[in-house]
């Protein structure tokens, strides 16, 4: 059956997107070489010591790339410095870049370093300045001709000494031209990237990889794929660089990330990857490392058998319509689901699960706070007359002759037609869709696209069990197996089982992936920064400070931006932001309105939390 395809090789087959080869240094990005792992100092780059060791930990780390904060002509000037005194300690990591607002600090660094990065929304023009550019009029070719101006004589630089570059663009970090002509929308994200590819590919200039990133998953996924697919019809074949912008930290990080990453190699595409935490950098590499080595497993699967794809949509957010059995499906939040069967110890953690799976033995040791809680019991134990109580069936039992509502145990291949004709006459059956092959989110794919095709509107919960792994695998493989397709619309909840993993950590990674999937927000989101040589306080510690103080107020987005760089496009989806503004200094946003400006840091958290409690956002944390 013929695929309709536009971003990736195959739905339904694990490839690596061919992409041409990128020399920065000793390492090749992009063709046929691994996906490369990278981090970013957090370090003040006049700082050369402190610059040097912490790239000497990324990599010891296993980082294959540093890139290095260079905000101005002074601290390109110290890359030359910077990158001696590594070799004198035998580190030879290629170095990058990572340029804003400067050309001339970027051309500095293309003498002496093996890439530089610049953004397309600032590396010429300055800083926004919120104007309102008419399409194709003399400001806007002006505009254009500035790029060609500063662009072209900067790519013979690079030629000239072999220096690579990335064209990374960020979410909220538009120049006023791209956002006169699409808004902050992917479609403007994408042309800004293909505006100065084009400039790239007339002047033979191929030693180029490329980004899109955003802190919001959904918009960073179907971005990257909007991107590709553009490239495509251009004949273009540049390697891809990977991230979540402003990710975080601790468990809401590492899924974060997992779900935005893990959905893009899902389908074959990424060349380097970078996993920004509010953490030290070293710390993102094995997060890094493990994501690459998971999806490495699923080269040469066999494939999954296709299917019609015609319905399927891959650059917008489009749910799978559903009709509600019980309290799933329909206009109902995505559920979790915890299967606690085996389990020695049910103990409540912070969140409670909307459905339990368990055996009628266990009755007695589900938590009290879980007594309202839908339960789940396998078929042959289920007494008709039990309240609150569902059978749960596997697909090859009697299961449509069963009177009410009733929980499916199913893979991709027992949808056949058989079984589709028993759904068609069945409507009150939740489906509990698991899968045992190589590339698990191809075959849910396929099974999705399926009951699409053929009408049916049954709610399904996505399940996985997972063998013996630490609770951090744990979470990172579940996220990003699963994280595609809450991204993409299909799923009405989750079930995650761990064979090591208490059930407070199930229940937990279940509420946490469906939050960094954007479809059930049911803590505080922070959009939170990794912090760089312009990062104007502790980030690490004033993040905790702020989660302490505003940990309880569900569905609230709070962003921590140590700079302005990134800062108000970043945060153009939180309620409320809290961005350095000079050392010792912070301006609190609302709504990326400009309402503090310059406070003192000693009195910016309390400060913000007497934001929140003006405009009718607050509540008193519960015991």
């Amino acid at each position: 059956m013929k695929e309709r395809l536009n971003f990736c090789d195959s739905y339904f087959q694990y490839n690596r997107l061919k992409t041409d080869p990128v020399k920065v240094g000793s390492v090749i990005i992009g063709g046929d070489n691994p996906v490369r792992i990278q981090s970013m100092t957090t370090t003040n780059t006049l700082d050369t010591e402190a610059t040097v060791d912490q790239a000497v930990r990324i990599a010891e780390a296993g980082g294959e790339l540093v890139r290095i904060t260079t905000q101005g002509r002074r601290e390109a000037k110290n890359l030359e410095f910077i990158k001696k005194r590594l070799e004198e300690k035998n580190c030879n990591v290629p170095l990058v870049a990572d340029v804003h607002f400067n050309p001339a600090a970027a051309e500095i660094a293309a003498t002496l370093i093996e890439k530089v990065r610049i953004n397309p929304g600032n590396f010429t023009g300055g800083a926004k300045k919120f104007k309102e550019i008419v399409a194709d009029s003399d400001e806007d070719r002006e505009g254009l001709r500035q790029i060609r101006e500063k662009l072209i004589p900067f790519l013979n630089l690079c030629r000239k000494h072999g220096t690579s570059i990335r064209i990374g663009t960020n979410h909220g970090s538009l120049s006023d031209r791209m956002m006169s002509k699409f808004g902050d929308t992917p479609e403007g994200m994408v042309e800004s990237c293909m505006e100065y590819l084009r400039i790239c590919k007339e002047e033979d200039f191929n030693n180029v990889v490329l980004s899109i990133k955003s802190s919001n998953t959904r918009v960073m996924v179907h971005t990257v794929r909007l991107l590709v697919a553009a490239m495509k019809r251009e004949e273009m074949h540049f390697p891809l660089h990977l991230g979540v912008t402003e990710a975080g930290s601790g468990e809401d990080g590492r899924l974060k990330s997992a779900v935005g990453i893990g959905a893009l190699l899902t389908d074959g595409l990424g060349d380097t990857i970078r996993v920004s935490l509010t953490e030290p950098p070293e710390n993102e590499i094995p997060v890094a490392a493990m994501l690459v080595e998971h999806f490495n497993k699923r080269a040469e699967h066999v494939p999954v058998p296709p299917v019609e794809t015609g319905v399927y949509s891959p650059f917008k957010y489009q749910k799978r319509s559903t009709h509600q059995v019980l309290n799933i499906g329909g206009e109902m939040p995505a559920a979790v689901v915890v299967d606690v069967r085996g389990k020695s110890t049910i103990s409540e953690g912070t969140e409670t699960p909307d459905i339990v799976i368990c055996d009628d033995d266990q009755f007695s040791e589900i938590p009290e706070s879980w007594k309202h809680v839908v339960k789940v019991v396998p078929a042959e134990s289920h007494e008709s007359s039990s309240s609150n109580v569902y059978p749960l069936f596997d697909a090859d039992e009697d299961w449509s002759s069963h009177e009410g509502a009733l929980f499916l145990n199913c893979t991709n291949s027992d949808l056949t037609p058989g079984m589709q004709e028993l759904l068609k006459n069945k409507k009150d059956v939740v489906i509990l869709l698991d899968s045992d092959h190589p590339n698990p989110t191809a075959d849910r794919r396929a099974f999705f696209l399926t009951m699409q095709n053929e009408g049916l509107t049954h709610p399904v919960i996505v399940s996985q069990y997972y063998d013996e792994c630490t609770d951090e695998d744990y979470q990172l493989k579940s996220a990003a197996d699963t994280g595609l397709l809450f991204l993409d619309g299909y799923g009405d909840g989750i079930a995650l089982t761990g064979f090591l993993q208490s059930v407070p950590i199930m229940v937990s990674t279940g509420f946490g992936i469906l939050q960094a999937s954007r479809v059930r927000f049911s803590k505080t989101e922070y959009i939170s920064c990794p912090g760089c040589g312009r990062t104007l306080f502790d980030l690490q510690s004033t993040t905790a400070k702020v989660r302490q103080q505003t940990g309880h107020l569900k569905g609230l987005k709070i962003a921590v931006m140590g700079c302005i760089v990134n800062g108000i496009g970043e945060m153009a989806d939180a309620d409320y932001g809290y961005v350095g503004a000079g050392p010792g200094r912070i301006s609190l946003f609302r709504n990326r309105e400009l309402v503090r400006k310059s406070i003192p840091e000693s009195d910016a958290v309390e400060e913000l939390v007497q934001l929140i409690k003006n405009h009718g956002d607050w509540h008193e944390p519960v015991d």
